[in-house]
């Protein structure tokens, strides 16, 4: 279904610089970063002149500012978050701050998590509250495959801590932030709405042990190993947890959400897959109230090679129903069409 299940495609922002996250806010604003450390302001439709923060990061391959989220209790407590990557005496690492919301302009407040592991590939990068009110964060292992299953290292996991950063009581290893482990790239987190379930998506490997693609969609448990580097794909093995889809051409997906809109009646429940490499939007179906995929529809393409929108790395529901998406053809791994980099809405046909 190369052009998508009876919608269409229409440009909501371009010229952008490599955008990675997209956040509504409540009051209609959105708020969009670029990993070379500018987060922009969207309202009506319209990129504002001035940028909303302006970031000092390592903009290093895949490093720089990544993921965005607001606090669950916005805007009575009008704080926005941020994930990026630094350099500090030679070493790179990533970290999570907190902006205060002015309204025009976000304000730096406090660093809620430091010292991450941090390099020119694989820093994960996503945020988001969960159901709980609580931060998740999909830290990577940098290209360094044995932190994953390292649980003194904060590479290679996903991470749940409070929203001043403080490590929930019921987290699965005392005294950690850690949430779940043996992840290599984590990317895309969301919760299917009927359920609570923790969906994410993975890269798989790039020539590691000679092993190739077997990129990831899993459900994310309470201190569950997800096996990288001791396993790939789902080989059963009763210590790891299998995904429940693994990809054998090259996909890599990026942001993930659920549609639980109206909008799109049609689209409703089916989880959304922003991929890069393979440059389609997936849609997946579930099972009714399951984790059962039912089928799998690949986007904006016909292969796993050029998309009418290349490389895509975003997708969220916008507060009109509508979805949205990111492409990332400036990334230095795409090829940059007029007014790239982009932000596509879509829309009932």
């Amino acid at each position: 279904m190369p052009d998508g299940d009876n919608v269409r495609v229409e440009v909501w922002i371009e010229n952008l610089d490599i955008p990675w996250s997209l956040l509504f806010l409540p009051d209609g604003r959105a708020l969009v970063s670029e990993r070379k450390g500018r987060i922009l302001l969207i309202k009506n439709g319209k990129v504002q002149s001035r940028p909303y923060a302006v970031l000092d990061v390592a903009h290093i391959g895949e490093g720089g500012l990544m993921g965005l989220a607001a606090d669950p209790g916005f805007p009575s407590k009008p704080f926005i978050y941020a994930m990026h990557t630094y350099e500090e005496n030679g070493k790179l690492y990533n970290r999570v701050i907190r902006l205060k919301d002015k309204g025009e302009n976000g304000v730096f407040e406090k660093t809620i998590i430091d010292k991450l592991p941090g390099g020119t590939f694989h820093n994960g990068g996503r945020i988001a509250f969960g159901p709980d009110r609580l931060l998740y964060i999909t830290a990577g292992e940098t290209f360094k495959a044995e932190l994953a299953q390292d649980l003194s290292s904060l590479g290679g996991k996903v991470l749940r801590v409070d929203r001043e950063g403080g490590i929930p009581s019921d987290n699965p290893f005392k005294g950690s932030p850690i949430y779940s482990y043996g992840q290599r790239n984590p990317q895309g987190i969301s919760w299917q709405p009927e359920t609570g379930r923790l969906f994410e998506s993975e890269h798989g490997p790039s020539g590691e042990y000679g092993h190739f693609a077997n990129d990831e969609i899993n459900i994310i448990v309470k201190g569950g190993n997800y096996g990288w580097p001791k396993v790939i794909g789902a080989p059963g093995l009763k210590q790891y947890i299998d995904p429940i889809i693994v990809w054998k051409h090259t996909t890599p997906p990026s942001g993930i959400t659920f549609y639980k809109g109206d909008l799109l009646k049609n689209l409703r429940g089916d989880l959304f897959v922003a991929t890069l490499k393979s440059q389609a939007l997936l849609r997946i179906k579930l099972a009714k109230d399951s984790a059962k995929v039912t089928r799998i529809e690949r986007w904006f393409t016909s292969d796993y090679s050029e998309g009418k929108y290349g490389r895509l790395r975003d997708v969220v529901q916008g507060p009109d129903g509508a979805l949205y998406f990111l492409s990332n053809n400036r990334d230095g791994r795409g090829t940059p069409k007029p007014g790239d980099d982009k932000i596509y809405r879509i829309v009932p046909k």
